[in-house]
C-alpha cells in the first residue's frame, strides 16, 4: 500500500545489507508475459506503443565498469542523498515519489522499452560461454550460495534470457516502425548491440579465446556502465528518440545466437548441464572454471526452449542416475551431498610448496610466523588472521620494512598458494558447508516442482511440435517419475509431515521442516491444470488430457461439490467413468465413452445444453469463462481411452 520498496541500509546492524537478485526478474515476468500472450493475444500489442510504464528511482547506484572489475564484491553504494531526495517527494506526492520524475510528474515510457531494459541490464554482464556475471552483492535466488558473488557466473539466468529474447522476437515479428524510446535507453541499446554484432562474427569464426571474452564482456560493460552513469547524474531521462525496430531486432538475433552458443558448450560430460561458472580475470583475459552440477541448472535448461525432445529425455534420465538424486526420498537434493574434511584436515600446506619460495622458506625458519605458521605436530599452516586474499596482501605490505624487494618477488607465488590452499574462488557459501536451509544433503521443495513443471512443459512442447512419439512418452513417464517423489505422494512417516501440507525443505537427516505457502503450491497448481488438459492460446481454450491417466476416473458413483460464480455451493454426482473439477468457478466434466469422435457440451445459464465435435472453446466462450460472467455455467466432455497418458 505505500509503494515499492527496498533495503535500507542500516550501519548498527551486522544483517543489513543492500544490492540487487538477478535472476527472477527475467523468468517471473517471461511467465507472466507468456499468460498474458495466451489468454488475451492482442494485449502486449496494443501496449508496445502505449506511455503507460515507469521506472523505480531505487536510490541505489552500482559502480562504474573498472571498478567491477577491481573489486566485483562490493559494487553498490547507498544513495544518501537521494533517498532523502525521495522521502520529500513522498512526503508531498504520496507513493509515486518513489518514482523517476519527468517533466509533468511521473516519467512514464512504452511496454517495449521497459522490456527491453531488463535484457540490455543482463547483457551488460554477459560473460560468453560462462554466464551472467553475479556482481551485484547477492546471489540468486538461492542465498546459500551467496559467495558465488563477485566470481559467479550464472548459467541460470542465460537459459532464461533464452526463452525471453525468444518471446520477444515473436512479440514484435509485425512490427515495422520506428519505436520511441528514452534517449539514455536508445544509446545503451546501440552500443550494445555493436558489441553483440562483434560478439557473433567470433564466434562463426571459431571458439572464443579469454581476451575476446574479456574485450567482448567490456564493450558490454561499459555501454551498461555509461548509460548508468548518465541517468544517475540526471536523475534521470532527457527526452525520447525514434528506434528503428531493425536494430532491436539484430539485437535479438544476435543475442539468442551468442545465448545459443553459450547453452550448447554448458553441456556437461555426465549429460547434465552447467548451473553456475566461475569467472577469473587476469591480464585483460577472462578464464572459466566449473562447478559441481545442481538441479536449478537443469531446471533453467529445461525451462529455456532450446533442448529438442529427445534431448530432454537423456538430460532427465542423467538426473536419475546423477549424484543429485537422493533415493530415499525419490526426489532431488539442489546439489550434491558430499564429505566435509575435518577441521584440523584443512589448512595445510605442503613442505616442498614451502620451499619453492624463498621468503617463506626464510621466514619459517627464522620462526616468523605472520604468514606461516607451525603447529605442534609440525604442520604448516597458514596465519590464522589472514581469512582473505585482501588481508594477506595487507600483511604482505607490512613486511616489505623487514624484507624489502623480497617481498614483492615472491607476493605473486603466495597468492597463488594461498588460493591453491583454500580454493575460495569455488566456495559457495552456506550450500557447501550446512546441512539444513538449502545446505547439503537439502531437497528444496519448490526447486523440484519447477522441475516438474519444466518436464510437463517439455512433453506439451514436443506433443505440439509432433516430436517422435517414443520420446513424446518418455516424457510423461518421466514427469510422473518426478511427481511421485513429491509430499503429496508420500506416507507422513516418509515425508516427516503431514503429506499435502507445502515445506521448504527436507534435510538428510529429519523430515520436511519450514511448513508455509511456498512457491511449490504456484507450480503445481499450474501443473495439475495442465494434467487436466487446460491449455490456453491464442486466447481460447482447448481441452487436451494427454497426460492425464486413466486411474483417476471413479469406477463408481462420487459426489462432487463446488462453487459456482455467483458464490452458490452446488452438490453433483459424478457418474461411472468420469472426473470433474472447477476451472474459473465452471465445473467441468470428463466422461471416458469411447466415442468415435470426442464432443464438448456447453450449458448455459438458462440450462441450455449445446453438443458439438471436438474439445475446443470459440474464442468468446473462452472470454466468458475467463470474465467469470456466469453465462457458461459447465462443461461436459466426452473423450476415448486413446487420448490419455497410457503409462
Amino acid at each position: 500500500k505505500e509503494g515499492i520498496d527496498w533495503e535500507v541500509e542500516e550501519p548498527d546492524n551486522p544483517w543489513s545489507y543492500i544490492g540487487y537478485w538477478g535472476d527472477h526478474q527475467i523468468i517471473y515476468l517471461q511467465k507472466l508475459l507468456e499468460l498474458s500472450s495466451d489468454f488475451h493475444p492482442s494485449r502486449l500489442k496494443e501496449m508496445l506503443r502505449e506511455n503507460i510504464y515507469c521506472y523505480a528511482n531505487v536510490p541505489y547506484r552500482i559502480r562504474p565498469f573498472d571498478k567491477l572489475l577491481a573489486d566485483p564484491k562490493n559494487t553498490v553504494d547507498y544513495a544518501d542523498a537521494v533517498a532523502e531526495e525521495i522521502e520529500r517527494r513522498v512526503a508531498a506526492m504520496g507513493a509515486d515519489g518513489k518514482l523517476i520524475a519527468g517533466d509533468d510528474g511521473v516519467y512514464l515510457v512504452n511496454l517495449l522499452e521497459k522490456l527491453i531494459v531488463p535484457l540490455l541490464a543482463k547483457l551488460g554482464n554477459l560473460v560468453v560461454d560462462g554466464g551472467i556475471w553475479l556482481n551485484t552483492q547477492r546471489p540468486e535466488w538461492n542465498d546459500a550460495n551467496n559467495a558465488l558473488v563477485g566470481q559467479g557466473l550464472s548459467m541460470v539466468t542465460l537459459y532464461y534470457m533464452r526463452r525471453y529474447v525468444h518471446f520477444l522476437q515473436g512479440l514484435l515479428e509485425d512490427e515495422s516502425d520506428a519505436f520511441p524510446i528514452s534517449r539514455e535507453v536508445g544509446k545503451w541499446l546501440g552500443e550494445t548491440a555493436d558489441a553483440l554484432s562483434g560478439v557473433r562474427a567470433q564466434l562463426s569464426a571459431g571458439p572464443i579465446d579469454e581476451s575476446q571474452r574479456f574485450d567482448a564482456l567490456t564493450k558490454l560493460g561499459q555501454a551498461a556502465s555509461d548509460y548508468r552513469e548518465t541517468v544517475y547524474a540526471q536523475d534521470g531521462f532527457s527526452g525520447t528518440v525514434d528506434q528503428s525496430i531493425e536494430q532491436v531486432n539484430k539485437l535479438l538475433d544476435d543475442a539468442l545466437a551468442t545465448i545459443d552458443h553459450s547453452i550448447s558448450v554448458n553441456r556437461r560430460d555426465d549429460g547434465l548441464y552447467h548451473a553456475y561458472n566461475l569467472l577469473e580475470q587476469r591480464n585483460h583475459s577472462i578464464a572459466i572454471d566449473t562447478l559441481y552440477p545442481m538441479l536449478e541448472g537443469q531446471v533453467a535448461a529445461l525451462s529455456a526452449g532450446v533442448i529438442e525432445p529427445g534431448e530432454a529425455v537423456e538430460v532427465l534420465e542423467a538426473l536419475f542416475e546423477s549424484t543429485v538424486y537422493r533415493p530415499g526420498q525419490n526426489s532431488f537434493m539442489l546439489y550434491p551431498d558430499r564429505d566435509l574434511p575435518d577441521f584440523l584436515d584443512k589448512n595445510r600446506i605442503d613442505g616442498d610448496r614451502i620451499s619453492a619460495i624463498p621468503l617463506l622458506d626464510r621466514m619459517v625458519a627464522d620462526g616468523d610466523d605472520r604468514i606461516v605458521s607451525v603447529d605442534a605436530e609440525g604442520t604448516r599452516r597458514f596465519n590464522p588472521d589472514l581469512t582473505n586474499v585482501g588481508e594477506l596482501d595487507a600483511r604482505l605490505d607490512m613486511l616489505a620494512a623487514d624484507y624489502g624487494d623480497d617481498v614483492d618477488g615472491a607476493r605473486e607465488a603466495i597468492r597463488e598458494l594461498y588460493e591453491d590452499v583454500f580454493n575460495h574462488k569455488a566456495f559457495t557459501g552456506r550450500s557447501g558447508t550446512m546441512f539444513g536451509f538449502e545446505g547439503l544433503g537439502s531437497i528444496y521443495w519448490h526447486m523440484v516442482s519447477k522441475l516438474l513443471l519444466a518436464v510437463e512443459e517439455n512433453f506439451f512442447w514436443a506433443l505440439d511440435a509432433g516430436a517422435d512419439a517414443g520420446h513424446v512418452q518418455r516424457l510423461g513417464e518421466l514427469y510422473y517419475r518426478v511427481r511421485n517423489g513429491i509430499g503429496f505422494n508420500k506416507t507422513p512417516e516418509e515425508y516427516g509431515a503431514f503429506p499435502t501440507d507445502p515445506y521448504s525443505h527436507t534435510p538428510k537427516h529429519i523430515g520436511a521442516r519450514q511448513p508455509g505457502m511456498t512457491g511449490q503450491v504456484k507450480e503445481e497448481v499450474i501443473t495439475r491444470f495442465a494434467e487436466l488438459g487446460v491449455r490456453i492460446s491464442g486466447g481460447t481454450v482447448t481441452f487436451q488430457p494427454a497426460l492425464l491417466r486413466e486411474q483417476e476416473f471413479t469406477a463408481d458413483p462420487v459426489p462432487f461439490c463446488y462453487l459456482d460464480v455467483d458464490g452458490q455451493w452446488h452438490d453433483v454426482t459424478i457418474p461411472p467413468g468420469g472426473l470433474a473439477f472447477t476451472w474459473c468457478q465452471i465445473p467441468i466434466t470428463y466422461r471416458l465413452d469411447d466415442p468415435s469422435e470426442p464432443t464438448v457440451t456447453l450449458i448455459d445459464s438458462d440450462g441450455k445444453r449445446d453438443t458439438r465435435p471436438g474439445l475446443a472453446l470459440t474464442e468468446a466462450e473462452s472470454a466468458e469463462i475467463f470474465a467469470r460472467s456466469g453465462r457458461i455455467r459447465g462443461l461436459d466432455l466426452t473423450i476415448n481411452r486413446e487420448m490419455l497418458f497410457n503409462e
